[in-house]
C-alpha cells in the first residue's frame, strides 16, 4: 500500500454520456452501482460514518465483513486485496456517479446517495412484497366498511364511525411497520449490510 498522502486516482471516463454528474445518477447507473458487493458494502459503511473515511479504514471494514471475522482479525492480505479494488476500481465508479466525494484518501457519500434508496428495499423469500400487502388491506377495509354500511351479519350492529377507526388503526400501525421494517433493511439502516444480518 502506499504512502498516507498518496491520492486516490481518479478513472478515466470514455464515455461521458453515460456518466453525466450534472444530470445525476441514472437507474442503470444506480443499479450498477448495487450490483456489486463490496460497493453496497463500501456504502453500507459510509452511511454509518459521520465524517470521511479513509479508504484503508474502508477496506479493512469491508474485508472483515467480506471474511466475517472482525475488524481487528483482518489479515493485511485480506484488506489489500479489497484496498486495491477499491483504489482502483470502485471508488472512482461511486465517484463518477457522483455518490462519493474523494478529498485524498478520505472518502465520504454526497446528498446522491439517498437517491438509492428506492432501490433497496429487500424482501426476503417468505414474505409479501408491502404493495400487496396493502392492496390487501384495502380490500378488507372496503370489505368492513361495505358490510357495515349495508348493515350485514352482526356487523349490522356497528356504528359507522367503527369501521372508519378500524381502517385509521390499520393503516397507522401498518405505515408503522412499513417504516420500520424498510429502515433495517436499507443499507446503513443498522450496523451490518442486509446481506449479513440473517446471521
Amino acid at each position: 500500500m502506499g504512502a498516507a498522502s498518496q491520492q486516490l486516482p481518479r478513472s478515466s471516463d470514455p464515455e461521458p454520456s453515460e456518466w453525466d454528474r450534472s444530470e445525476g445518477p441514472t437507474r442503470d447507473q444506480l443499479f450498477h452501482v448495487l450490483r456489486n458487493q463490496r460497493r453496497r458494502f463500501a456504502i453500507q459503511h459510509l452511511k454509518r460514518a459521520s465524517e470521511p473515511v479513509d479508504v484503508g479504514d474502508l477496506a479493512t471494514q469491508i474485508a472483515a465483513w467480506e471474511n466475517e471475522v472482525s475488524v481487528e482479525a483482518v489479515t493485511s492480505k485480506q484488506r489489500r486485496r479489497v484496498y486495491n479494488a477499491l483504489q482502483q476500481t470502485h471508488v472512482p465508479e461511486l465517484e463518477q456517479t457522483g455518490i462519493v466525494e474523494v478529498d485524498r484518501r478520505e472518502v465520504e457519500l454526497t446528498e446522491r446517495a439517498a437517491d438509492l434508496d428506492i432501490y433497496l428495499e429487500v424482501v426476503p423469500g417468505e414474505d409479501i412484497p408491502w404493495s400487496e400487502y396493502y392492496l390487501a388491506l384495502a380490500g378488507v377495509g372496503l370489505s368492513v366498511v361495505a358490510v357495515t354500511w349495508l348493515n350485514v351479519g352482526p356487523f349490522g350492529t356497528l356504528p359507522d364511525i367503527a369501521a372508519g377507526a378500524f381502517l385509521a388503526v390499520a393503516f397507522v400501525l401498518s405505515a408503522g411497520a412499513n417504516y420500520y421494517y424498510q429502515h433495517e433493511n436499507l443499507l446503513g439502516g443498522t450496523e451490518k449490510p442486509p446481506e449479513l444480518r440473517g446471521e
